[in-house]
């Protein structure tokens, strides 16, 4: 088998696993819970098809389906970042199967980078799925802030690509690092292809490579990381179940259909939309803290 072969075979025997046990853990929940309701809406379908459609045209998923569940409140707060790992899981998985098999890297970067994500997003999500509402409030809202301006810094071409498809040495070292903190950040709600895309730039890698290290990273990194936000119970169901239907066809529509669209207004109207998300998750974080002052002068009164 060919090392491509390899990484194809790894991955889907990864996500296969990822579905049995995910299966395993709801039923005993379903069954401890008989009236718990599962079955996604037609809102939590369509919101998970729009984002992984322009997710494998190049936008990204992560803030833009954190912005449409804040505005809908489809989903709490503190189970927005475990909603996001657990339903993109799938589509992530056809994105990377695809982008792996059209795009050419070099196999010792590409392979490395997924490790180190992943290794972040283990880590990163033990952290995250013990966090209270009002941390997750305040992380997200600067992460978001964040993700902005990662977004418009590569609408404004200010980081220039190179034409390599693999590095090695300290440069590759300096990707790993960076790859690691991405997949950390991932568990958090912040997605890692824009910040991916720079950091390809930056260190001289043809931009077009960040389309199977990106993908590649978070497919194999979002199985590891969504079962520890399951184990917890710091998700929300429905809407994870929504994301998988409606964003496995999405991908699969963009990637052979559609291909490519003139996307550059809807990108600087994202960049309006998570600032605005930001805003407001911070402000719920504060209003999260004026409550908990509430209850305990009262407690002490």
């Amino acid at each position: 088998m060919t090392p491509k072969a390899v990484l194809f075979a790894l991955l889907i025997l990864l996500c296969l696993y990822f579905a049995v046990r995910w299966a395993l853990l709801e039923r005993g929940n379903l069954r401890a819970e008989a009236q718990r309701r599962w079955l996604p809406s037609g809102g939590h379908v369509a919101i998970g098809f729009v984002t992984n459609f322009f997710d494998m045209l190049g936008i990204g998923s992560f803030a833009t389906t954190t912005s449409l569940f804040k505005f809908s409140r489809a989903v709490d707060d503190e189970d927005i970042p475990g909603t996001l790992n657990v339903g993109h899981t799938f589509p992530t998985l056809a994105e990377a199967l695809i982008s792996i098999a059209l795009v050419t890297v070099e196999m010792k970067t590409l392979v490395t980078m997924i490790a180190a994500a992943v290794a972040g997003a283990y880590l990163g999500a033990g952290v995250v799925a013990r966090w209270p509402k009002r941390k997750i409030q305040i992380g997200m809202g600067v992460l978001l802030f964040a993700a902005a301006t990662i977004i418009a810094v590569r609408q404004l071409a200010l980081v220039p690509g190179g034409t390599a498809i693999g590095v090695d040495g300290a440069t590759l070292a300096l990707a790993l690092a960076g790859n690691f903190v991405l997949g950390a950040l991932m568990t958090l709600g912040i997605g890692l292809f824009a910040p991916c895309m720079i950091l390809i730039s930056v260190l001289g890698m043809d931009p077009k490579t960040a389309f199977p290290i990106m993908m590649g990273s978070c497919a194999f990194l979002m199985p590891v990381a969504s079962l520890r936000f399951v184990g917890t119970g710091r998700y929300n169901l429905r809407a994870a179940l929504g994301l998988t239907a409606g964003g496995v066809p999405a991908v699969l529509i963009a990637a052979y259909i559609v291909k490519e669209l003139p996307l550059n207004a809807m990108k600087w109207l994202i960049v309006a939309v998570v600032i605005y998300t930001a805003v407001a998750m911070l402000r719920s974080a504060a209003r999260t803290r004026s409550v908990a002052d509430l209850e305990s002068s009262r407690g002490l009164s």
